[in-house]
């Protein structure tokens, strides 16, 4: 660590009893713990979203071109597989994290 950081530091320990817990035990603190599982909760609103807007616009496909329909779902359902395999990862490392 840098000078900067350290002095940085030493200040936020004078300054804040939760600051100074972190100083001293940074790598384990609690505060980067909660952080970790709070990412994993956004991560889970994205893959929502994001198999949401999957699903959106195949219904929206199909429904402008029904004969389609054979080669849009195959499609769709492992185009959601990827978004929902990305986010399980995403969680998995969030709790690994905790």
């Amino acid at each position: 660590m840098n000078k900067f950081v350290i002095s940085a530091l030493a200040v936020a320990a004078t300054a804040s009893p939760l600051f100074a817990q972190v100083a001293e035990n940074p790598v384990g603190s609690t505060m980067g713990k909660g952080l970790a599982v709070i990412g994993g909760g956004i991560a889970v609103l994205g893959g929502g979203i994001g198999i949401g807007l999957i699903g959106k616009g195949a219904v929206e496909s199909i429904a402008r071109q029904p004969e389609a329909a054979g080669k849009i779902g195959p499609n769709m359902i492992l185009t959601a597989a990827f978004v929902e395999g990305a986010t399980l990862f995403a969680v998995l490392a969030a709790f690994l994290a905790k």
